[in-house]
């Protein structure tokens, strides 16, 4: 896939801009700047993605994220917002197969090893869990999946099973305790 050029890289970074400041409407309107022969770039449809999920509009999200497949499958953001969208639209077990299907081709990605962890846990197969949630790790550092984890009500089901001592809830000392068990 050619890269944007300007202005159409511009009103794309623009968006992204727009995004980190948290303004969704405003990156949607920069995006409506962008010429119609990039209307199907990766890059910007991952953006609009962005900014339907951030809309909670998963239907719409959904199509995004099968237009990325579709166009750019080499780009493991396109499955993540694929499985996202589908996990949102409550078809979690859709989200765990197309995840699935996927992991082997980008075993360095350590947000779809992530993203499987929480899905397995939802669907209550919590040894799957545990190894997915190990592999996260391995790849991503243990540092930034912990700041994933304390967050993620998803693997709430799993620290219930591995106790107190595994949970990544703040100790007295305000750090954060978590191990996972082989």
């Amino acid at each position: 896939m050619k890269t944007l050029e300007p202005p159409d890289s511009h009103h794309l970074n623009a968006a992204v801009g727009w995004i980190e400041l948290g303004n969704a409407l405003e990156a949607f309107d920069e995006l409506e700047l962008i010429s119609p022969d990039s209307w199907f770039h990766p890059d910007v449809l991952v953006v609009r993605w962005v900014i339907y999920a951030k809309a909670r509009k998963w239907d719409i999200a959904l199509q995004i994220a099968q237009a990325v497949v579709s166009i750019a499958p080499e780009r493991p953001m396109g499955w993540i917002s694929l499985a996202y969208s589908l996990h949102e639209l409550n078809r979690t077990q859709d989200a765990w197969q197309e995840l699935l299907s996927v992991a082997e081709r980008f075993p360095q990605n350590g947000a779809i090893q992530f993203n499987l962890a929480c899905y397995a846990c939802k669907l209550g197969k919590m040894d799957e869990a545990k190894t997915w949630l190990a592999r996260s790790i391995e790849v991503a550092g243990r540092e930034k999946i912990v700041r994933r984890v304390v967050n993620r009500p998803d693997l709430q089901p799993l620290w219930n099973q591995l106790g107190p001592t595994s949970s990544a809830a703040p100790n007295a000392a305000g750090r954060v305790s978590f191990s996972v068990p082989s």
